[in-house]
């Protein structure tokens, strides 16, 4: 009976989608097999053809896994989802195939029924037809997604580098700040947006940066401020503190220093963390605007002594 190949597109960009193609090819012999390559190899004329005739006669699977996604579940889970979501599709349709050739090393259905009729090959694309179909559905699937996400983001130019790290796509970045179709687990992003993989964190740590945050918000309410929130959390940024006063909103970092060897909160503001906080500001702002778009946003650091003092408040911008 038939093989089943899958092939993935977009392990490596820096923002978009990571698709999965999973393809059962006609059992009688096209004309086309024969044109069946690495969709890299191909020209984007050749791979539309193809694609067009590989979804018209063939058994196709596509399996998606979003940006936010990927950031939550890292690369490897993020390729197991999206090839188990390729293969569902596929059952879906009761074309029935013998075995399963996944390109690559890793058997991303290890674990389910299907492991037995599963092999994995390297370099698959380049020698079994299926897995090369497999790599030009989900190449073409995937650049027409980011070329339809051009014309929501045109300052980022998605539909000539398809969300690879161009120097143009960085600058860009560096530019304009991040889409929700960015990887914030990939850098530049990563260090742009402060994104961290969630760890376990020591109680002690938690707490201690809970009263640091809450001696700063104290203060801050003794200057007349009010306190719109503390310890904000998002998968994609924190913000220690928001506060208004006066027609401006500012946003807090609120660093806790064991002794003075370590300098005061302006010494750990580095461009790096500077740029996370004006992320963070602006993610904030952007999904707040209607409360806050008459306000003058100011960013600012607070420095906490190992007794729990106030050492400095200021704005920084």
């Amino acid at each position: 009976m038939a093989i089943l190949g899958i092939d993935e597109v977009g392990r490596g960009p820096l923002a978009g989608p990571l698709v999965i193609g999973a393809v059962i090819l006609p059992e009688e012999e096209r004309p086309w097999f024969s044109e069946l390559k690495d969709s890299k190899k191909l020209t984007a004329k050749k791979r539309e053809t193809l694609n067009e005739l590989i979804l018209a006669e063939s058994t196709i699977g596509l399996g998606w896994v979003a940006a936010e996604e990927l950031d939550q579940f890292g690369i490897t889970e993020s390729l197991r989802l999206a090839t188990r979501r390729a293969v569902k599709q596929i059952k879906s349709l009761h074309t029935p195939f013998s075995q399963i050739i996944i390109d690559g090393n890793l058997n991303f259905l290890a674990d389910t029924p299907l492991e037995k009729y599963t092999s994995t090959c390297i370099k698959g694309d380049t020698k079994i037809r299926e897995i090369s179909a497999a790599s030009i559905i989900a190449k073409v699937a995937r650049d027409h997604y980011m070329i339809e996400l051009a014309t929501k983001y045109p300052e980022y130019s998605f539909e000539k580098h398809v969300g690879y790290g161009t120097k143009a796509h960085r600058d860009a970045i560096y530019k304009h700040g991040l889409t929700p179709e960015h990887r914030r687990s990939f850098e530049p992003c990563k260090s742009i947006s402060g994104f961290t993989t969630p760890t376990k964190t020591t109680k002690n740590t938690t707490k201690t940066g809970q009263k640091a945050e809450s001696v700063v918000a104290e203060y801050l309410k003794s200057k007349g401020h009010t306190i719109i929130e503390q310890n904000h959390k998002t998968p994609y940024y924190e913000i220690d503190i928001v506060s208004t006063k006066e027609g401006k909103i500012y946003f807090t970092e609120v660093k806790y220093r064991k002794n003075s060897i370590h300098g005061n909160g302006l010494d750990a503001i580095t461009i790096t963390k500077l740029r996370q906080m004006h992320f963070a500001a602006e993610s904030y702002l952007k999904f707040n605007a209607s409360k806050f778009k008459n306000y003058q946003p100011l960013l600012a650091v607070a420095s906490v002594t190992n007794d729990y003092q106030i050492q400095i408040w200021f704005p920084i911008t």
